[in-house]
């Protein structure tokens, strides 16, 4: 394995020699065995990428601190805070212009975004009922298949090591693309702590994320150090 390629997040912009023309000039933070990670603003970098075979992403809801336990306290509370401070949720996220990068698409919180009509929903069951977040989230598609349930409680969740307020179980995007059928190329442009990649990593799949917050893809890529974990895709 070749070791781990890292960069500022800032883009360098150059201009063509003989254009008036700019173009972005992008580094991956990482790039080692067909994952790849880009520290910047999705809607940038986006465009720059070609097209994958599936889009799997968790944006931000823009619903903020409003939906977590106002009663947690101490350690707890500290770290919500902290995170909340980062603005990684301060509004909802316009993910229309990332439709057609991909022929197969799963965003979760999409009942909070402008997006077409479809038949095919994913749910997430988080079967325990005694948390303020929701009991379940829903994912928009643009599958062709009949709505689908994966249940998981939030409470297993703690044993991946939350790293991320909104972070996903790691099976349940590996359930994701399952649902997906026969994908080799996945993006995530809200990559978050790495979750999507942990799942394509092992399930031998190639996935491009992209996140704005360095403090995020380290985590990430700290995650994709570690080794490759059997997930039941089925």
């Amino acid at each position: 394995m070749s070791a781990p390629k890292t960069s500022d997040c800032n883009q360098d912009a150059a201009r063509a020699h003989g254009s008036s023309l700019q173009r972005l000039v992008i580094q991956p933070f990482y790039d080692v065995d067909g994952i790849t990670i880009y520290c910047g603003d999705c809607r940038e970098i986006v465009p720059l990428l070609g097209r994958f075979d599936l889009l799997l992403t968790d944006p931000p809801y823009g619903l903020g601190e409003g939906t977590w336990d106002t009663n947690a306290k101490g350690p707890k509370r500290q770290w919500r805070l902290h995170h909340e401070q980062m603005g990684w949720d301060a509004e909802v996220a316009d993910v229309s212009a990332l439709l057609p990068v991909a022929d197969k698409q799963i965003i979760w919180g999409g009942h909070l975004m402008n997006l077409p009509t479809q038949r095919a929903w994913l749910v997430w069951n988080k079967i325990v009922r005694n948390f303020s977040s929701g009991v379940c989230e829903l994912a928009w598609t643009n599958l062709d298949c009949p709505i689908d349930a994966f249940d998981y409680s939030h409470g297993q969740l703690a044993t991946e090591g939350k790293q991320h307020p909104t972070q996903k179980p790691l099976k349940l995007m590996a359930w994701c693309i399952g649902k997906a059928g026969k994908v080799q190329t996945i993006l995530d442009p809200y990559m978050g702590s790495g979750t999507t990649l942990r799942a394509a990593k092992d399930l031998g799949l190639r996935a491009v994320g992209i996140e704005v917050n360095e403090t995020y893809c380290r985590q990430a890529v700290a995650r994709l150090a570690q080794g490759v974990l059997r997930l039941d895709n089925e």
